[in-house]
């Protein structure tokens, strides 16, 4: 089994610095000269973190990859771990310029135009954890995930994921997956209340509903839409979703 290079030999610029975390505030011009950013005590070659002036972002994290000199960066918000913004680039200047963006609390569109190769998942900023806000984030998240997939039933799965936000039963619920199996709970993130069975695309063009995650016991159909009714009929009468604490 192949072992990964040392990173000092991947990342000689950076160990000349004495870390991750130096050698971001010395890129681009400075530009985190004056900003918080703490190193790893694990491995200061290869994490560092630039914390957020908004309570409700934490702290960008930055990883450098074992095996190919390249960073990627990870931005959640704080209350249920989910990240706004991601992405991987080979120039560490581009991060820098990420992260300051990141911790002047840069509107999440404006960040990815300061630093192209940052990647917006779709989530989008809740300050206060509104229930309601952060299920309709979620679902944004999803959706876009979907459209962004590159396997052979991408497109069934988008039909899917569409098909079920389309039915305000379902959209009123928070969604997630689990095996890629659609999901919905009646509480959000951190901890999840499930509800109702699963909806599951196939790269057939097909569609299952079950109860289990890897069961279709409540029938497999020709459409999205067909298994999004059976899942609806299945819900029991529920209120708006709780906040997952």
């Amino acid at each position: 089994m192949p072992t990964s290079p040392d990173p000092a030999v991947l990342y000689p610029d950076v160990a000349a610095r004495g870390g991750l975390a130096a050698a971001l505030q010395a890129e681009a011009e400075g530009c985190l000269s004056r900003v918080p950013v703490a190193a790893s005590i694990s491995g200061s070659l290869l994490h560092a973190t630039v914390a957020s002036i908004l309570p409700h972002r934490a702290p960008l994290e930055v990883s450098a990859w074992s095996h190919e000199r390249r960073w990627s960066i990870r931005g959640e918000e704080p209350f249920q771990g989910m990240p706004l913004i991601d992405g991987r680039t080979d120039d560490l200047a581009e991060v820098a310029q990420a992260a300051r963006a990141w911790h002047d609390g840069t509107a999440l569109n404006e960040i990815r135009q300061a630093a192209p190769f940052v990647h917006l998942t779709g989530r989008f900023e809740v300050p206060d954890n509104n229930p309601a806000r952060l299920t309709a984030s979620e679902w944004q998240g999803l959706r876009k995930k979907a459209a962004e997939l590159e396997y052979v039933w991408q497109e069934a799965y988008q039909n899917l994921i569409e098909a079920a936000h389309a039915e305000p039963a379902l959209r009123a619920l928070y969604p997630f997956t689990s095996h890629w199996a659609l999901r919905f709970s009646t509480t959000t993130r951190p901890n999840l209340t499930v509800v109702g069975p699963c909806l599951s695309a196939h790269s057939d063009g097909t569609y299952g509903v079950g109860r289990g995650i890897i069961t279709h016991d409540l029938g497999e159909f020709a459409t999205a839409q067909e298994a999004v009714a059976v899942a609806v009929r299945q819900l029991p009468l529920l209120g708006p979703p709780q906040l997952g604490r």
